[in-house]
């Protein structure tokens, strides 16, 4: 009776190659899990450069427009520290049209990085037209402006347009 019984209720359960599909299922669950996580440490840690990077570009070009003596035209490099990294800035200062003013791209890579690339790059101008305290007026050719109060030159207190812009074009004068 014994082995009657054996077949009446047989034994429910896994067999080994139900668990061993099972198994694999869960692993290659898991190595995409695994491969989404570390995905997202990878683009974390590039976004966190990148953005120091930018940092790194940014001070540069302040510390160039903070300059009193317009910048040396041409390539010039440099490496710093920042964030507890070592990154290499390249700036290249090129002339406009406009005497006083000087357009600057820098760009910025890992110190370690290769030579071609560049994490952040950005582009922007030094001036050194500066208007007197009191006026509007920029002068634009970078020569000294003419103190209205004493030659009685510049009678509409330095409200003049920039070159090349009418008064009726900004409102002024009116």
């Amino acid at each position: 009776m014994g082995a009657e019984q054996a077949n009446r209720h047989p034994l429910r359960g896994f067999t080994l190659i139900e668990v061993l599909v099972a198994l694999a299922i869960v692993a290659i669950g898991m190595l995409g899990v695994i491969q989404a996580v570390g995905f997202n440490a990878q683009t974390s840690s590039y976004l966190r450069e990148k953005t120091i990077a930018h940092w790194v570009a940014m001070n540069r070009l302040t510390e160039v427009r903070l300059l009193t003596d317009p910048p040396q035209e041409g390539k010039s490099s440099d490496t710093v520290e920042m964030a507890g990294l070592r990154w290499h800035w390249t700036m290249e200062v090129q002339p406009t049209l406009v005497e006083s003013m000087r357009h600057v791209d820098i760009t910025v890579r890992m110190a370690d990085g290769p030579e071609n690339s560049s994490l952040a790059a950005i582009s922007g101008f030094y001036g050194s037209a500066i208007a007197p305290g009191g006026r509007t007026f920029v002068d634009w050719s970078g020569a000294s402006s003419i103190n209205p109060s004493t030659d009685g030159g510049d009678v509409d207190g330095g409200m003049r347009p920039p070159p090349g812009r009418r008064s009726s074009d900004t409102g002024e004068g009116s």
